[in-house]
């Protein structure tokens, strides 16, 4: 059944020693704000970590799968190329496709245009501290070329630390264009802490370290049209280091009472809260204490993780 109450989501998760977005016009550097210091994560990297997560722990089938994105020629495929694997009806792919009813698709098939908004969007996530990205060098153990004895240098952009703040919105009137239904979500919310905490792709050599920490799920009632909003501007942290120097989640507070201030102008708006809390995070504040009296509960799937 289509989704009939909005959601909006609050995840955080943290990078150690390792590039959470690299920019491939800028040597792979970590995106970082000028003005703030603060590490940026595109929304398309965070949908990246939760497709792969539905397709290879879950077993959801995905459209844009990596898997399946390359030829035999070794080529990238198009979306028409993909699209035949589904007969080439799109209404076909959205159907068998959690990611497409998830996030969207445009499909052009014989001179029409099939373009449907994702009902779940994210921002670009941003650190909660200032970051100093560190340029690492090293060397490899396989000869640079032919009659040649040593390896080449090695250069890799990490940051030391950082933790991150996503938020998304899952908008139940686009939803009835994609057929998204609360099973989509809660398996959304499941790719998305297990695939930052496990998933072949996260787990390479620049994402290795990466911890969710924390995931709120407002779950809005029927008649509600809007939302907070603005989610990751809600939260703060709390440390006595320089905010650069911090190197683990232990050396820092996460501070909600931004948030717990928002929930109750809106308590009467909410149907109950979802959550997921990482036992290693400190907290200023409890949970019980930030959502105030509203329905609160774990994540069904949170035991499995």
């Amino acid at each position: 059944m289509v989704i009939k109450n909005r959601r909006e989501y609050l995840f955080l998760y943290d990078v150690v020693n390792a590039n959470p977005n690299g920019d491939p016009l800028e040597e792979n550097k970590p995106r970082i704000d000028e003005e703030t210091s603060k590490v940026l994560v595109t929304d398309v990297r965070l949908k990246r970590v939760i497709r792969d997560a539905l397709e290879e722990e879950l077993g959801e089938c995905v459209f844009y799968s990596k898997r399946k994105a390359q030829s035999e020629d070794g080529k990238v495929k198009t979306r028409k190329e993909l699209l035949k694997e589904f007969g080439n009806d799109p209404k076909k792919a959205i159907e068998d496709c959690i990611d497409l009813r998830l996030f969207g698709a445009t499909f052009s098939v014989e001179k029409n245009t099939l373009s449907l908004t994702g009902p779940v969007q994210f921002n670009f996530g941003i650190s909660l501290h200032r970051v100093e990205p560190k340029l690492i060098k090293g060397t490899t153990v396989v000869a640079s070329g032919e009659g040649k004895q040593q390896g080449t240098f090695t250069e890799m952009w990490i940051i030391p630390y950082g933790l991150i703040a996503f938020h998304g919105v899952a908008n139940q009137f686009a939803a009835e264009d994609t057929g998204l239904s609360d099973e989509d979500l809660e398996k959304m919310t499941h790719a998305m802490w297990l695939g930052t905490k496990g998933s072949t792709t996260v787990l390479s050599h620049s994402k290795m370290g990466h911890n969710p920490r924390l995931l709120i799920e407002i779950v809005y009632k029927n008649c509600v049209k809007t939302q907070i909003g603005e989610l990751d501007r809600l939260v703060k942290i709390e440390t006595n280091k320089e905010e650069e120097a911090i190197r683990d989640i232990e050396e820092l507070k996460i501070d909600l009472s931004p948030l717990r201030k928002k929930l109750e102008r809106y308590k009467d708006r909410i149907e109950k809260i979802l959550y997921a809390l990482d036992d290693r995070v400190v907290l200023a504040q409890p949970l019980e204490e930030i959502f105030n009296c509203i329905p609160m509960e774990e994540f069904p799937w949170l035991k499995e993780v």
